[in-house]
């Protein structure tokens, strides 16, 4: 009954998180390799020493905003730690399958997992006529917790404490064991950003306006409300960002004291700029929101820095709600590429003193 209600358990998780990848577009998300140590505290009845310190090696994959899958191999011995052995060792080989549920994708990410694989129990104890002497290869469900901190967009750190169910064989009877492991391994995570960024062009900013024409008649002409100082400013967020990031780059910088701050200082009769930042389709309607939002005011916060008041910046997130190109029927990397004017943040006058 036991082993029924993990299996049923861990194979819902994993289900659930199948169901998040199973759409193509679902979430531009990067693969990442994942090595790293382990420590096992073996159940009682293996009759081994408390700690022993072993290795693992995991692939990953980013599913959603809050599901990653892992597919890995990890191996731990331990000595016998009983008085009736002579010595001998038990080691254990697993070969499995974790769903990550992650509460964030911020620097610091906590999650839950959930796992199902394969096990290799292997008990070879002196003497050996004591019955701890066994192979077996059964299944294995895991269950723990855990976090992620990156360290940069490629570098990160993963810790994690689990329990891992198995079935032994012990003294020739099969029964079901119960190890915890502490896993610690550095993230180093390759594919996703460079694809994107390599499908975007150049920023797109709007054409100065022309100088109006000097009057040709004496006559004041009726007052009515001032030209605007310059016009909107659209600027596409991989010009801005790093992939499904919120820190200015660099080149995102230059452009923005060219095309925003220069204007910006040269007409101080501008009284409030509004900053809006969009996303695509692609991906959790509710993170493209949030994300949005942290772009809109990653770039008023460059602002400020530059010398412009905050009173005359007003920042803002449309999310996925304001699309200028649909690319309905475009799938995958083609999808990528149709829908990158999409990705944008708009920088326009939104209060401008009149007369001026």
């Amino acid at each position: 009954m036991k082993k029924n209600l993990i299996s049923i358990a861990v194979a819902g998780v994993l289900g659930l998180a199948a169901l998040h990848a199973s759409a193509e577009e679902a979430y531009q998300g990067s693969w990442y390799a994942l090595p790293g140590i382990n420590v096992m505290n073996a159940d009682n009845d293996l009759k081994a020493e408390n700690t022993s310190v072993g290795g693992f090696l995991k692939f990953g994959k980013e599913l959603s905003e809050h599901w990653d899958v892992q597919v890995g191999l990890s191996h731990n011995r331990a000595d016998e730690d009983s008085s009736q052995f002579t010595g001998g060792k038990y080691k254990q080989t697993l070969l499995g399958v974790d769903a990550l549920y992650l509460f964030s994708r911020e620097k610091f990410r906590p999650f839950l997992l959930a796992g199902l694989g394969a096990a290799r129990n292997n008990v070879d104890y002196k003497p050996s006529a004591a019955g701890y002497d066994d192979s077996n290869t059964s299944w294995m469900a895991n269950a723990g917790l855990g976090f992620q901190y990156l360290f940069t967009e490629r570098l990160g750190f993963q810790a994690d404490l689990r329990h891992v169910w198995s079935r032994a064989e012990i003294q020739g009877d099969k029964e079901t064991i119960g190890n915890n492991y502490l896993n610690l391994g550095l993230i180093w995570k390759f594919g996703a950003a460079e694809k994107v960024a390599a499908v975007e062009p150049t920023p797109v900013a709007a054409p100065e306006p022309a100088p109006a024409p000097a009057p040709v008649v004496a006559e004041p002409e009726p007052v009515g409300p001032a030209p605007a100082a310059f016009d909107k400013v659209t600027l596409q967020s991989e010009v801005l960002f790093g992939f499904d990031k919120d820190n200015l780059k660099e080149e995102g910088k230059k452009v923005l004291n060219a095309d925003v701050v220069e204007k910006m200082k040269a007409h101080p009769e501008v009284e409030l700029v509004l900053i809006t930042g969009h996303t695509d389709r692609i991906g959790d309607e509710a993170y493209n929101q949030k994300l949005s939002e942290r772009r809109a005011n990653a770039v008023k916060k460059y602002l400020v820095s530059q010398g412009i008041e905050a009173s005359r910046l007003h920042a803002v997130g449309k999310g996925e709600a304001e699309p200028v190109a649909d690319c309905q029927g475009v799938r995958g990397k083609k999808a990528i590429a149709c829908l990158q004017p999409n990705r944008r943040v708009v920088v326009e006058i939104e209060v401008q003193r009149a007369g001026n």
